[in-house]
């Protein structure tokens, strides 16, 4: 799962079931690991985006099982923090209707046509061994969208990759590119290293491998790649029932009683006659692994009675196999009536430049102003401080473990530098900030959609949450609101949050050059010509911004939603620009965008 609502209403109904943390989590650091087993995860779906140190580090430290992406499509955004398909299609990734738009040509910086958004599919066939060792418990194959034969392909070699502990032969990686691929495959995350070598495309149209997943059907047909091993064990002697055990390679048995053996009139039971009515499992979940007859001579059975013995035995199994276990079932408390609803939402900006800071922007008194936390130090908030605005540190949506230290030794400055509060945006960030001693506020990021979502935040301790802007303004206006709640109204959409810098692929790395291309502006431009800023990010990574900014100024129904925020989002305006939208959300002006959209906020997503 991927909605912390849902799993506070999981641990309270059923607090036996098992909990699987989704990849689109977005968990990709201990103390999110940590978090996921407080909140009743027994596992978690690491970002496909972690290197193998970094993987190798968690694992050591785990309290749960840990799972790996190992083979299939890698999303280009990192999971759960992507809006591209919700914002220009309506089939939000977030709700597992991702319509791949990454996919499609673009440009970069007005360059030829390309795909700088499509990666190859990742395989780490060659490193189970690794992930073994290094305490991985679960390994995701991804199959969405794709065909069984596919499915049945790629099950099949790794399966057998893990049972024999090997990496695949020539023909086995022949196998797995033709079942599909984009130009190959890629293991760059995983050895540390992404880059331009990480990207491929498949031709459209391209065929199927029908000879490959012929072969893959024939195999299920046979149930040589569907069915389960198991072991017979049969007893056939005068005076007693026949007998029949079978017993799968998980420890479960089951067993059988026929008729007694009469003495054979004419030709007498044979041992070989026996085992082989025992192995005929066909149209079965099962087949006939190691078949094993003790049986007295001068006896006879019926080959219905034979049968009958496989049947019921087979039988039993399957439903030893299928049963649930006893599990709790409990009744859902309804949620505390305490209602944080606004009546006139306070506006509060977020500024990704320190030069749209101005005295003029601070002397309009917004309530907040979330500045990034790794750039602080190029900010002067002298202004607002003067004037009693808040100032709270905005948090990377991503933060690994090995850039942990540096996000610390920031924050440590940031209470002296001005901020009182912090702003996280994932669940490993919870306990950041408690020794500077500044307040917490919950970003975007977190991805908050429903009610329970909220009142989780509430439970972190978090003084206010920013709504997913994937809601309606209906959704937002009927939520249970336990916690002060905020919501973008004004601003460019991020759509995409990559661990591959645009920038970086197209025009080399300038991470250490503050004057590099990494601080200039860059943009990606799509089919129907609509240009897409692309902003540097924390970490060397690139943030991909909506095409049209996000504008509700002339319709008041966002102040009658009970939001106690509303959040003007600045990353390319000019200062004087910030300074004239925040006017016009205060009544002063009648400026409107050129080109703008009202992004999901009367639409909705699927």
């Amino acid at each position: 799962m991927q909605d912390w609502g849902l799993a506070a209403m999981a641990r309270r109904t059923v607090p036996d079931l098992p909990l699987h943390g989704s990849t689109q989590m977005t968990v990709h650091s201990l103390a999110g690991v940590e978090e996921a087993a407080r909140l009743g995860m027994q596992c978690v779906v690491l970002g496909r985006e972690l290197s193998r140190d970094a993987v190798r580090q968690i694992c050591a430290r785990s309290p749960i099982a840990i799972e790996v992406f190992v083979h299939g499509a890698l999303c280009m955004c990192w999971s759960g923090q992507c809006a591209m398909s919700a914002l220009i299609g309506r089939r939000s990734g977030n709700r597992g209707l991702c319509a791949q738009p990454c996919r499609l040509p673009c440009r970069f910086d007005g360059g030829p046509p390309g795909r700088p958004l499509s990666l190859k599919d990742v395989s780490l066939a060659d490193h189970l061994a690794e992930l073994r060792d290094m305490g991985v418990s679960v390994l995701k194959l991804e199959g969405r969208m794709k065909r069984p034969e596919y499915v049945a392909v790629v099950t099949r070699i790794y399966a057998a990759l893990l049972r024999e502990n090997r990496r695949p032969t020539a023909e086995e990686r022949r196998q797995l590119e033709l079942a599909f691929s984009r130009q190959g495959f890629t293991d760059g995350y995983w050895r540390g290293r992404p880059g331009p070598e990480m990207f491929g495309t498949r031709s459209d149209g391209a065929p199927d491998p029908e000879e490959l997943f012929r072969e893959a059907r024939a195999a299920c047909e046979r149930g040589d790649l569907r069915t389960v091993p198991v072991d017979l064990s049969a007893e056939i002697h005068p005076g007693v029932p026949a007998r029949l055990t079978v017993s799968d390679r998980q420890g479960r048995r089951a067993e059988a009683e026929g008729p007694v053996p009469e003495a054979a009139r004419n030709r007498p039971l044979e041992e070989e006659e026996i085992k082989a009515r025992l192995s005929r499992t066909g149209g079965t979940a099962f087949r006939a692994g190691r078949v094993e007859v003790s049986l007295s001579p001068g006896l006879s059975l019926s080959a219905g009675a034979v049968n009958a013995l496989r049947r019921d035995a087979l039988n039993t199994l399957a439903a030893l196999r299928c049963a649930l276990p006893d599990r709790r079932e409990e009744s859902l408390p309804p949620l505390p009536e305490d209602d944080c609803s606004g009546t006139d939402p306070a506006l509060t900006v977020t500024l990704l430049r320190p030069e749209q800071l101005t005295e003029e922007l601070a002397a309009l008194s917004p309530r907040i102003v979330y500045v990034p936390l790794e750039r602080l130090p190029e900010f002067s908030l002298t202004a607002c401080r003067e004037r009693g605005v808040e100032c709270c540190a905005l948090l990377p949506r991503v933060c690994t473990d090995g850039e942990l230290a540096e996000l610390e030794r920031l924050l440590a400055a940031a209470k002296e530098k001005g901020c009182t509060s912090l702003a996280v945006q994932n669940i490993g960030q919870l306990s950041l900030g408690e020794k500077p001693g500044l307040s917490r506020r919950g970003g975007f990021g977190l991805n908050v959609f429903n009610s329970r979502s909220l009142r989780q935040c509430r439970d972190w301790g978090l003084e206010s949450a920013v709504l997913s802007f994937e809601l309606r303004q209906e959704q937002i206006r009927d939520l249970r609101k336990s916690l002060p709640c905020e919501a973008i109204v004004y601003g460019r959409l991020p759509l995409m949050l990559t661990e591959n810098c645009l920038v970086s692929n197209a025009l080399g790395c300038g991470a250490k050059n503050l004057r590099g291309p990494c601080r200039g502006d860059h943009t990606l431009t799509d089919r129907r010509g609509e240009d897409f800023p692309v902003l540097s990010a924390y970490g060397c990574r690139s943030e991909i911004e909506n095409s049209r900014v996000l504008f509700l100024a002339d319709r008041p129904e966002y102040r009658r939603c009970g939001l106690t925020f509303a959040n003007l989002r600045f990353t390319t305006e000019a200062p004087e620009i910030c300074v004239r939208i925040l006017e016009r959300y205060l009544g002063r002006n009648e400026d409107c965008p050129r080109d703008y959209t009202r992004g999901l906020f009367y639409r909705g997503v699927e």
